[in-house]
């Protein structure tokens, strides 16, 4: 072939393509996007809060008809937590799902739904966030510039260790624990007699790993999901802290929805969230599993030790709730209905 028919080819290839682009663009049944958010998270793309919140973002383009598009972004792609709610507050970032001990450190009344050994169990927290009481919560998150669409689960809490294992409240003395960056966390490690050092997400393994962390706290999937297990084999089922997560939307993104559209991301959110629940219950028995196969081994507390660890930490209850002790006593009824 000489060089003049492949230029007459390349021009006819070159058309043919062009073509085929201006029919996809122009097809009358193709939606262009009104809108196309971010949505930050901190997990692994098969976490189940990212799962929940990608049914969340596919929920939202079906119901709209594709007029409104949310990219999720996992694996801290869009930065951590605490800079992700800094964001949220200028508008940089659309969407999110945190912890609430985020929260809380920009929303103080926050830190109530999160007070160390406040639940019985899974079930006493979700009537709590089920109820009036946590309707009230998603209401308190405009205070820090964001407006809270529904709760996920993170599960309990618990303690894990490398060397020192944890079997009683004197186990805590000497031991430095990771804990999230959360002051209120960090008091409740102090309380129980351990130095609390607050260090990202990220960092935790290494920590673990070179020894400038004797233990962190967290629950069974996460424990696994990064392989904490692999350099801190003891775990310690005090059950500590039940904190649950707030998928939520910049208020000033909010503000652009129509009254329809805002209805629709609302509702869109609570069904992620019952699904997000679902998976959590499935990820956390599959941790847990996963977790004892690597190795770990599991440490009881007994109930006597158990109240013995919840009367030392009565001290973070005086500092962050002792003007919300009516609130409290709501919360602890909720578990004896």
């Amino acid at each position: 072939m000489n060089k003049k028919a492949l230029m007459t080819g390349g021009t006819v290839l070159a058309c043919t393509l062009c073509a085929g682009i201006v029919w996809r663009f122009q097809r009358p049944d193709t939606v262009v996007p009104e809108y196309v958010f971010n949505y930050a998270e901190n997990q692994t793309v098969d976490y189940p809060t990212t799962r929940g919140a990608n049914r969340f973002a596919e929920l939202v383009e079906q119901r709209t008809g594709g007029r409104i598009q949310i990219l999720v972004q996992p694996e801290a792609v869009l930065g951590a937590e605490k800079d992700v709610l800094k964001q949220m507050q200028y508008g940089g970032i659309d969407f999110a799902r945190v912890s609430l001990s985020q929260l809380a450190e920009i929303i103080p009344g926050m830190n109530v739904l999160q007070m160390p050994y406040l639940y019985d169990d899974a079930t006493h927290m979700w009537k709590v966030l089920d109820s009036e009481i946590g309707d009230e919560f998603l209401e308190l998150a405009a205070e820090g510039g964001v407006v809270g669409l529904s709760w996920y689960d993170a599960g309990v809490r618990n303690f894990y260790t490398s060397e020192k294992k944890i079997t009683c409240l004197e186990d805590f003395q000497g031991m430095t624990i990771r804990v999230q960056e959360s002051e209120m966390m960090a008091d409740m490690v102090t309380a129980l007699g351990a130095v609390a050092i607050q260090t990202p997400y990220s960092e935790v393994y290494s920590y673990l790993q070179r020894g400038l962390v004797d233990g962190a706290e967290n629950n069974w999937p996460s424990y696994e999901s990064m392989h904490h297990y692999e350099v801190a084999r003891y775990y310690t089922i005090d059950e500590h802290a039940r904190v649950p997560e707030m998928q939520l939307i910049a208020q000033s993104t909010w503000d652009k929805l129509s009254p329809e559209d805002q209805q629709i991301i609302r509702e869109c959110a609570e069904e992620s969230a019952r699904m997000e629940r679902r998976i959590w219950k499935q990820q956390e028995r599959q941790s847990m599993h996963w977790a004892i196969e690597g190795g770990t081994q599991i440490i009881e507390i007994s109930k006597e030790e158990k109240e013995r660890f919840r009367e030392a930490v009565e001290e973070v209850y005086e500092k962050y709730c002792s003007n919300d002790m009516d609130i409290i006593e709501e919360i602890k009824k909720k578990g004896e209905s």
